[in-house]
């Protein structure tokens, strides 16, 4: 499915947020080395993300409380432009782990991207069909005995790429004391079965 919006205008999102004041239409090409178009500029107005004023034939935008969001939520799905190189790949690979676990020091991220990469293998192990759910206590047993606060931090993250799901299990009599100990708790609500979407 195409993006709902061109390069040039998630990109004003961002910069806007990054900016979090008003900026001149003008900056867009002074400072960032690209041009918000008067089609996007209106879509973006229509769907809330940024409010534009006009002063003496002057155009000036903000990010609204809804722009924040859809930029919270784009920056973790963000990926290399098509026919970027191998270190452009991997840098963005670097930020994507970045924002999704938070506060991480860089020498951690070969850990959290390993971690990763044993939840994925693993969850592709278990699962029987595609978009299937899968126990987290059976994937928990088969990561080598990863800390569980580390793991579940990382499958939170993940969550954050909106391709992966964690559940309760519809069936309260089917859960065992192995789903128990190994369920993520969000609230008030055990989740206890996991769902990776494939890429």
């Amino acid at each position: 499915m195409p993006d709902k919006y061109a390069p040039a205008e998630r990109a004003a999102v961002i910069f806007l947020a990054l900016a979090d004041q008003e900026v001149p239409n003008a900056d867009f090409k002074k400072l960032y080395g690209f041009e918000l178009p008067k089609a996007g500029r209106e879509r973006l107005n229509k769907d809330g993300l940024i409010k534009t004023r006009t002063e003496k034939r002057r155009l000036f935008h903000k990010i609204t409380d809804d722009g924040v969001d859809w930029y919270e939520g784009e920056l973790g799905n963000v990926e290399a432009p098509l026919g970027a190189g191998p270190l452009a790949r991997a840098v963005f690979e670097v930020f994507r782990l970045i924002l999704r676990h938070g506060d991480v020091d860089l020498a951690d991220v070969p850990r959290w991207a390993a971690l990763e990469s044993q939840i994925r293998v693993a969850y592709g192990e278990l699962q029987t069909k595609q978009q299937d759910y899968v126990r987290l206590a059976d994937l928990r047993a088969r990561l080598d005995g990863a800390d569980k606060d580390d793991v579940d931090r990382a499958l939170l993250a993940m969550t954050r790429t909106r391709r992966v799901h964690l559940s309760p299990d519809s069936d309260r009599r089917a859960v065992t004391d192995a789903d128990r100990a190994a369920a993520i708790r969000i609230g008030s609500e055990d989740l206890h079965t996991v769902l990776i979407e494939e890429s």
